[in-house]
């Protein structure tokens, strides 16, 4: 007897919440139906994947690979959905997209405007996080596609090219290094370097971008011992720039959006050939909304920053 949509769907929940009560709200049914739902999935598989003890909900080993094969069906099901419904409406309906923090502020706001008029049936849903958790939703299915920045491990996705990103050095205005038209990545080693904290996939990419990440990848690789200031936020990092604390590395849409006030931060380019990073859309490899994410990705190009567009 094979399982159901419905089981699996109770299995997810009951994750999610960790409590039979909670999920059986989640899914809008009494708590016996899903007690009852999640037994006859175990009947049906001839194991048990709940450990029910003392109130706690925990999945046994069995019940953990069972779950993560429930998500792959579960996703590959809304997938069918939705690809039915826009068979002949390209971006119409429910679209999850991921964008991570780095990007959204400074990409999204003209190429939303631009999507509401060219598909007036989207329903855009968007989820700001960072690569590595966007990813993973990816995968889930809890997302349709993500904007992130390369390099990054694509293992399991597809992409498309949206536009190039260029990193630049920011000095306080009265840094000596404020006056050099390009500042070469070797004059930023003496400095305090601050730096998006761990996480944020911009923090590898800066320091790619002058070929500082050694086996580590970190800040250490700077001969900083102190391992430089960490900010949680690009508006957090600019204010520290301008008060002093040190130099850093920004993307160039970032600057061009305004992030940066230029009576207190001064922005330069880098001596670098590989001074950036390449903003993509990806999705899991063989979706349903291959299509649907590349057309996405061609009207992000459109409104991407032309200077830094290829």
């Amino acid at each position: 007897m094979l399982p159901t949509l419905r089981q699996l769907q109770y299995l997810k929940l009951l994750d999610e919440h960790k409590s039979f009560m909670a999920a059986a709200e989640a899914a809008h049914v009494s708590q016996p139906a899903l007690s009852s739902g999640i037994a006859e999935l175990e009947k049906g598989l001839g194991a048990r994947l709940v450990d029910r003890t003392r109130g706690q909900v925990i999945l046994t080993a069995v019940g953990e690979e069972t779950l993560k094969r429930a998500l792959d069906i579960l996703a590959r099901t809304e997938d069918l959905v939705e690809a039915a419904r826009g068979a002949n409406r390209p971006l119409s309906g429910r679209f999850r997209l991921g964008v991570i923090p780095t990007v959204a502020p400074f990409l999204l706001p003209k190429a939303l405007v631009r999507l509401r008029e060219d598909f007036p049936q989207l329903r855009l849903f968007l989820r700001e996080d960072q690569t590595a958790r966007l990813i993973a939703s990816l995968k889930a299915g809890a997302l349709d596609a993500a904007v992130i920045a390369l390099p990054y491990d694509l293992n399991g996705l597809d992409h498309a090219f949206v536009c190039k990103d260029e990193i630049m050095a920011a000095t306080p205005c009265g840094h000596p290094l404020a006056h050099e038209d390009r500042i070469a990545p070797e004059s930023l080693k003496g400095e305090e370097l601050i730096l998006l904290e761990d996480g944020h996939c911009l923090r590898d990419h800066a320091l790619a971008a002058c070929s500082w990440t050694g086996p580590t990848g970190g800040v250490e690789t700077l001969g900083n011992p102190n391992g430089g200031f960490a900010a949680t936020s690009l508006n957090t990092l600019v204010q520290m720039v301008g008060s002093g604390l040190g130099v850093s590395l920004l993307p160039a849409m970032a600057v061009d959006a305004g992030l940066v006030r230029s009576d207190e931060v001064t922005v330069r380019p880098l001596k670098s050939d590989h001074a950036y990073r390449d903003i993509v859309v990806v999705w899991r490899a063989g979706s349903s909304r291959a299509a649907e994410a590349r057309l996405l990705a061609d009207r992000l190009k459109l409104t991407a920053p032309e200077a830094h567009a290829a």
